[in-house]
């Protein structure tokens, strides 16, 4: 029995197709042509291969892809010609194998620096608004000045502990309002702490109570300092008198706080008091206090004309030339005795006046 594993000498030998095998060499698809095309980005160039045939559209796609830049944020500037092109372009089948030889920058910012970016604006713009309502919020309260503590103190202990108008005159606010500016006067304030002047009570007097034929008192210092009265009105209490005038009125009694009789020792300190007051005045006085002015030009006084002779061995004399010295009264007595002769000055009006059309004032 033959083998049947041997080939059989009779069998056709099989023989390749040779020329069958080149033609479907042949149909087999040809690599495409590449062009290389430099782009210049961040002033470095960067070389790229594509397809021949590729367009501008293309290379925009790749950018969008290869560069992470959005169409929207893509220029291109080729030059020298057809210069700055941006998506969507033109031509947008523009062939890239005509562009080989020209320059092409590419400008554009990734999505992500892009977005790194707004995150920052959007961080800045946050701390700015912040910032904003952090000053509108510090704006509603005021910080608190510093005071020098030794300032305050002295403030508050050489001053007028009491202030006070006459409240059966007209108008008591307005006078307290007065009454209220001269004690607050930086002249006045700096003044009283240098000297360590300390009055218990600043009040106005009743113009009538203090006008005779032959005085016109405008300020009176009791008990050297306790009670401080100054003339506001005017003698028909029609308004109030010169802020300046008041005031210098009120530099005369302050000085009595230390010198009875107007001798030279009582000038000489006047003088000083009402230097360092005038010094004092950045406010420019005479001015308003809310919306009512204390001014009234040509209200001017001479000095002899303040007060009747300031204080004498211990007691005020009221009036000029009236009075005699009264040593060691208390403050009722004092009080009780200004009264008295108030009592005997207006009934002495009364009789004078009666022959009389009004009574002299200026």
């Amino acid at each position: 029995m033959a083998d049947s594993t041997q080939p059989d000498p009779c069998a056709t030998p099989i023989v390749a197709d040779e020329h069958h095998s080149d033609s479907a060499e042949a149909d087999l698809p040809q690599s495409e042509d590449l062009i290389s095309l430099t782009i210049h980005y961040h002033k470095e160039p960067i070389t790229l291969s594509l397809p021949s045939t590729s367009t501008i559209a293309d290379l925009s796609a790749l950018i969008t892809i290869d560069f992470d830049i959005p169409p929207t944020s893509q220029k291109l500037l080729i030059s020298p010609k057809p210069g700055l092109l941006r998506p969507p372009f033109k031509d947008p089948n523009l062939l890239l194998s005509t562009l080989t030889t020209q320059k092409i920058t590419l400008l554009g910012t990734p999505t992500s620096s892009v977005e790194a970016l707004n995150t920052t604006l959007s961080t800045i713009r946050s701390r700015a608004q912040a910032r904003a309502s952090a000053l509108r919020e510090a704006r509603k309260v005021q910080p608190t000045k510093y005071r020098d503590p030794k300032q305050a103190q002295d403030e508050a202990r050489y001053t007028f502990h009491s202030i006070r108008p006459l409240p059966y005159l007209p108008n008591p606010e307005k006078s307290q309002r007065f009454l209220e500016r001269l004690a607050n006067d930086p002249g006045i304030k700096a003044s009283m702490r240098k000297h360590k002047f300390s009055v218990g009570l600043l009040t106005e007097m009743n113009p009538a109570e203090h006008t005779t034929h032959e005085s016109k008192t405008l300020g009176l210092n009791r008990n050297a300092g306790e009670v401080i009265e100054l003339r506001l009105r005017t003698d028909d209490y029609d308004g109030y008198r010169d802020y300046k005038v008041i005031r210098k009125t009120l530099c005369h009694e302050l000085a009595h706080n230390v010198h009875g009789p107007h001798d030279r020792k009582f000038w000489d300190l006047f003088n000083v008091i009402e230097g360092e007051v005038s010094r004092g005045d950045w406010t420019r006085g005479g001015k308003s206090v809310g919306e009512e002015e204390f001014s009234r030009p040509g209200d001017e006084i001479g000095e002899d004309e303040i007060d009747g002779g300031g204080w004498e061995g211990g007691s005020y004399v009221l009036g000029k030339g009236e009075g005699s010295v009264q040593e060691g009264l208390s403050r009722r007595e004092i009080l009780a005795k200004a009264a008295e002769e108030r009592m005997k000055r207006l009934g002495k009006q009364g009789g004078e006046g009666e022959g009389e059309a009004s009574g002299s004032g200026r």
